[in-house]
Order: C-alpha cells, then sequence, then structure tokens
C-alpha cells in the first residue's frame, strides 16, 4: 500500500478587537464555498513562522512579525487521498488593513460566531481551541454541607474567567447537587463557565451548566456524543487509546496526565513532557496537561501543542 504524503499547511488565526479575520473559499475549489482561516502550503526550506507571513501578506496584505507568532493546535486529517498537517498559530499584531488579494470575501467574526458546518471538517478543532481558556480550574477535597460550599465560595472568588469542573467525588449525590446550585449562583452573570463532572444525566438537571467533564469510568462505556453540540464535553485522559476514545465521542476537549508528579498522588507514574507532546500530536482536540501543573507551566505545554493546564493545585 503506497505511504500518503503528508502535506504541511501552515494556519494563522489573526486577532483583532476580540474578532477573527475568516476567508470564504472559492466556489470552484476543493470544499468551496465554506469558510476558512488564512494560510497555506509551507514550502521546502521554509520554517511555518516564514510561511505564515508569506502567505498572509499574500491573502490578505497584512504585515505580521514572526516574533508575534504563538502556537495554538496542530491538526493530522486524513483526506483519505492525501493527509495535511494544519499547524495553527496565533497573532494579535497584524498591521494593515485586511483584503482579500486572491479575490475572496474576507471579514472578522468573533469566537462564538464561528459555526462548525461553515468550515472544512479539519478545522472545527481549531473552533475549539479558540472557545476554549488557557486554564482549567478542577475543584480540590469538598467536605459535606456548610464548610464545602464555604471553601468552593471562597475558591471561585479567585477565578475572574475560563472554566470551573465541579469535581467532588467524596460527596452523596444530594450534596453534589447542592454544591452545583451554589456555583451556577456564584459565576452566573460572570465570565467564569460551570463543567459538572459525572454522568450525562446531571445535565438534564442542571441546564445552565456550561457542559460536562467525563471521568474516564464513564467515558469508556459510551459509543458517542452523550449530550447535545451547544454544550462543552471534556474527558480525562491517560493514554493513546484513551484520547481515541474521546475523539470517538465528540469530545470538545481532553486533559491528559499526570504529566508530572502531584502532591495528591505521591508515587504515581507520570508521562512526563515528552510523552506528553508525543500523545497531543497525535490528537485531534485540545488536550490539557494535568497533574503537577503551575500557571508557569501555561506556556510550556502550548509550545508543545497542548491547550493548556488543567488542575487543582495552582489555584485551589
Amino acid at each position: 500500500m503506497a505511504v500518503k504524503k503528508l502535506i504541511h499547511v501552515a494556519v494563522a488565526v489573526i486577532v483583532r478587537g476580540g474578532r477573527i479575520l475568516i476567508a470564504r473559499r472559492p466556489e470552484h475549489v476543493h470544499q468551496g464555498g465554506l469558510l476558512e482561516f488564512p494560510g497555506g502550503k509551507v514550502e521546502s526550506g521554509e520554517t511555518v513562522q516564514q510561511a505564515l507571513v508569506r502567505e498572509i501578506a499574500e491573502e490578505t496584505g497584512l504585515r505580521v512579525p514572526a516574533e508575534t507568532l504563538e502556537p495554538v493546535i496542530g491538526i493530522r486529517h486524513d483526506y483519505g487521498d492525501k493527509q495535511v498537517f494544519l499547524d495553527v498559530w496565533q497573532t494579535a499584531a497584524a498591521e494593515g488593513e485586511a483584503e482579500g488579494r486572491e479575490g475572496q470575501p474576507v471579514f472578522w467574526l468573533t469566537p462564538e460566531e464561528l459555526r462548525d458546518e461553515d468550515f472544512p471538517a479539519a478545522n472545527r478543532p481549531i473552533i475549539r481551541a479558540l472557545r476554549l481558556p488557557r486554564t482549567l480550574h478542577i475543584t480540590g477535597s469538598l467536605a459535606g454541607p456548610g464548610e464545602g460550599e464555604c471553601r468552593l465560595d471562597q475558591a471561585l472568588q479567585r477565578v475572574t474567567d475560563g472554566l470551573v469542573v465541579l469535581r467532588a467525588p467524596g460527596l452523596v449525590p444530594e450534596q453534589y447537587r447542592r454544591l452545583v446550585s451554589m456555583a451556577l449562583a456564584r459565576c452566573s452573570g460572570s465570565s467564569v463557565g460551570v463543567m459538572l463532572h459525572g454522568g450525562p444525566a446531571l445535565l438534564s438537571e442542571f441546564t445552565e451548566a456550561d457542559g460536562l467533564h467525563l471521568p474516564w469510568r464513564e467515558a469508556e462505556r459510551l459509543s458517542g456524543r452523550p449530550v447535545a453540540g451547544n454544550v462543552r464535553l471534556g474527558v480525562s485522559c491517560h493514554s493513546a487509546e484513551q484520547l481515541r476514545q474521546a475523539e470517538r465521542l465528540g469530545a470538545d476537549y481532553a486533559v491528559l496526565g499526570p504529566v508530572l508528579p502531584t502532591a495528591s498522588h505521591p508515587g504515581e507514574p507520570t508521562l512526563g513532557w515528552e510523552a506528553f507532546e508525543q500523545l497531543v500530536a497525535a490528537a485531534r482536540l485540545p488536550v490539557y496537561a494535568l497533574g503537577g501543573m503551575q500557571p508557569g507551566h501555561i506556556a510550556k505545554a502550548r509550545a508543545l501543542g497542548g491547550q493548556g493546564i488543567a488542575g487543582i493545585g495552582f489555584w485551589w
């Protein structure tokens, strides 16, 4: 069997005023009429940054300082006749006014206005990554009523935006429900979203929650996405096969670890950064590094292809 050629494609996420530059593909080309991010093939001898600077200038007339480009996500996609690696980088420092220099319409959209059905399938993980924060806050040990609610309220006061995974495996269902109600009330009207932790039935009780985070014991027994597409779905993973299952479930993100040793699980085997990078490189969804994470690790995780960090100790 012939080995399919892997085409390296540089993709640019150009941000200005909270909006992202989007173009529409010409009708006569492959997947014509769909929307796309600017970019193109990395030529022989080019770095991905050099390719992006060139492609952005050719397609839109914008000037991008190469040093302002930051990694977002890398996606491998099989089109049947060819395989592509979408190497996605972001900048907020593009200079000039954007125009479609190849005759393509260009316009600016917010991340919330990016719809899966308007883009090629390979672009959809990019949309997920752009809508997700760089840190995923997971709650630590919670006692019963009263003390647990007080502890959670104090912790939530330190979070100004992003997502909080309300994990409390030691509580009975009724205690957990009370904590969920308190957290949702506390975060209402703020930029903080609450992710429930457990089985899909939870979302039917708390429809105002941002989404559901599946522990592996729940994820492994499912055969398809258990929640609607308008709520977020996360999965806890520890291996390549578990990441594949998260992809099969249509998860919006996965957490992967433990990457580094943690105080809560002393002596437990860890992946290390090298294995994290290898596993993320093969994943087709945003992946957070979990285990021993601190805010200073965000840049490291992103440089290795991750979405950012997830954990307890850095905020709880």
